[in-house]
């Protein structure tokens, strides 16, 4: 099993082809917010679609907290933007309207294991994942990723994989480890198998699907000094021509949902 190596060491890590996403089958992206799929995980939806392998993206929050002072987008009409941007990225990477699936848990607050909310949550992922197929792979945020809607989507995968009657591969991406994360969040030594995906020939529909998060990337919404928009370094980082993801195919009924 490859060592999962410290921030410095992020561009020795095995780089395998783009026809490696073949191998995956039918395949679920969950992603905590609207433009994670993209920021995470664009490079390897394209790719799917690009050898005709089904793809559905689950948007676990609202997407409704990232500008919460704003006049002009109060959370209702923001939601529906995030969406709007959602699909029109979606449609970049080659994943229709119809296969996405919106939980719409609150922005901030999805709930975690501890949280009265949890076992509702998990009902809403089971039957996302569930219908109209089973997937064959995951793609779910790393489990330490630092923040809260991460974690939470992670633990809520976990909790419905369970229940599920076949067992999925699972491949965590990071998002904010960079950016947000100390020592402890990146993975220990033996933990996961980690490795980066070649996204070369995909890199271009990247970057046109974040960009169609227009309210995450641009002054779209004016009227909120503290409202968030994605870091420089961060869109940085994600137009490199390569993916990060971690392999653990050991998940499975043992596996604790707060670790």
């Amino acid at each position: 099993m490859t060592t999962t190596p410290s921030p410095p060491a992020l561009e020795s890590l095995p780089l395998r082809p783009s026809t490696n996403v073949q191998s995956w089958g039918p395949t679920i992206v969950v992603a905590p917010h609207p433009d994670d799929e993209s920021i995470g995980c664009g490079g390897a939806i394209r790719l799917l679609r690009d050898a005709d392998i089904p793809v559905r993206v689950i948007f676990v929050s609202d997407g409704s907290g990232s500008h919460p002072n704003s006049r002009r987008y109060p959370p209702e009409r923001l939601r529906s933007l995030r969406e709007r941007e959602a699909l029109a990225a979606l449609a970049q990477l080659g994943v229709p309207a119809a296969d996405a699936r919106f939980l719409g848990l609150p922005d901030r607050f999805v709930p975690t294991a501890d949280d009265a909310g949890f076992a509702g949550a998990v009902a809403l992922m089971i039957a996302a994942l569930s219908a109209p197929w089973l997937p064959a792979t995951i793609l779910v945020p790393w489990r330490r990723d630092p923040h809260g809607d991460h974690r939470a989507s992670w633990q809520i995968v976990v909790a419905a994989i369970r229940r599920l009657p076949q067992s999925p591969r699972i491949i965590e991406y990071p998002v904010w480890i960079w950016d947000l994360g100390d020592a402890d969040d990146f993975p220990t030594p033996d933990e996961m198998d980690a490795w980066q995906l070649d996204i070369t020939s995909v890199i271009e529909q990247k970057l046109a699907a974040i960009a169609a998060h227009r309210s995450q990337t641009t002054s779209l919404i004016d009227d909120d000094p503290d409202g968030f928009m994605l870091p420089a370094e961060m869109l940085r980082r994600a137009a490199l021509p390569r993916e990060i993801y971690m392999d653990d195919q050991e998940i499975g009924a043992d596996e604790e949902t707060d670790r």
